[in-house]
């Protein structure tokens, strides 16, 4: 990687940090430099912009929740606990400090037209869609039922996953794991072949 990759990926790497304090919105070239130590000038050769930052934070975040929750996952068995290692990566990169940078950016950009809004609501289908495959997967293993449908389980499983955040981050209920281990192996249960 080139020196100007390495300081592009520095920025990044800083302005997902402060995005998930303080959302793509609150962020400024000033903030990110002054915390990258640089200078302004210097944030802005890389992006040319506030919102063609914003969208490589999107674009880096993604990439992030890849290695952190993916990648992960796909390394458990097929089926079942291939899902249920989705479920325990997601629940870590929920509890990360500063939050989760793709609620934020729903909450931020869902009445917007543009290009923030394309990208949130793509960076939304995927994540749905992440799980409807490995749902998919669980009904190819036999392990569910095979009049499973897939896009309804994964919105289950997304469902349960956003009230994971909320239930553990917002409102710091001790028992917010449990509660989501007592949810997801409910659903896992009534899909069974």
């Amino acid at each position: 990687m080139g020196k100007g990759d390495q300081t592009r990926q520095t920025i990044l790497d800083t302005a997902v940090r402060l995005a998930r304090y303080h959302g793509l919105s609150g962020l400024s070239i000033g903030a990110v430099a002054a915390s990258a130590d640089m200078s302004k000038s210097g944030v802005w050769a890389h992006f040319k912009s506030k919102e063609a930052l914003q969208l490589a934070c999107m674009e880096r975040n993604g990439v992030e929740f890849i290695n952190q929750v993916i990648r992960p996952s796909l390394a458990a068995p097929r089926g079942i606990r291939r899902l249920e290692s989705l479920v325990q990566h997601w629940m870590n990169w929920y509890s990360r400090p500063g939050g989760c940078l793709f609620l934020a950016t729903a909450n931020e950009f869902d009445d917007l037209d543009g290009p923030l809004n394309d990208r949130m609501v793509a960076d939304q289908k995927d994540l749905l869609d992440c799980i409807s495959q490995i749902v998919t997967t669980a009904v190819t293993e036999g392990e569910f039922a095979s009049t499973t449908d897939p896009i309804q389980i994964g919105q289950e499983v997304f469902g349960i996953l956003m009230t994971y955040n909320w239930t553990h981050r917002i409102l710091e209920f001790p028992d917010a794991d449990k509660r989501t281990w007592t949810a997801l192996n409910r659903l896992i249960d009534s899909l069974r072949a």
